[in-house]
């Protein structure tokens, strides 16, 4: 979770030292071969700019994702692919990835990236061309984060990309 959360806020040569330290101290580790390794380097690809490698590095995880051998599931690769998605312009596919965060939010409880979802899954619509869909999963996603701290960027940028859409 470190190397995947410093991917994520940018420092990607911190995720890839501890990614390469998981490999090498944990080779036959399935879980961090088949999940957390692929699922890191997919974050470090969208860090860099680079969706179609971070697709590319998640493609083989459909049969494992929505899977956790202690129950705990965050779907994370779901997450990053849809964000690689979102990059490459194809709202179908990153809306396709956001709706498993709503079709098994049980699975994801209370993890912060089941509601970032539902912007994700907003801003998929919006590359389909569908306000109204947009509309709805922005209401989603402002309803749910209605007690926030207003000056939070990402509640910021969704409140500017829902008043276009007015």
């Amino acid at each position: 979770m470190a190397a995947l959360a410093l991917a994520r806020t940018g420092d990607t040569s911190g995720a890839e030292k501890l990614a390469a330290e998981l490999d090498k101290t944990l080779p036959l580790d399935t879980l961090v071969q088949r999940y957390w390794l692929p699922t890191i380097r997919a974050a470090v690809a969208v860090e860099h700019k680079d969706p179609n490698w971070a697709v590319e590095l998640l493609k083989d995880m459909n049969s494992i994702e929505l899977g956790y051998p202690n129950g705990l599931v965050y779907l994370a690769p779901v997450y990053l692919r849809g964000e690689a998605y979102l990059a490459l312009g194809d709202g179908q596919r990153a809306a396709t990835e956001f709706q498993k965060f709503i079709d098994h939010r049980g699975l994801v409880s209370n993890f912060p990236w089941g509601a970032l979802a539902r912007l994700g899954l907003a801003r998929a619509y919006v590359l389909q061309g569908d306000t109204a869909k947009a509309r709805a999963a922005y209401q989603d996603f402002l309803t749910l984060w209605k007690d926030a701290d207003p000056d939070i960027p990402i509640l910021k940028q969704a409140k500017a990309e829902y008043a276009k859409l007015q």
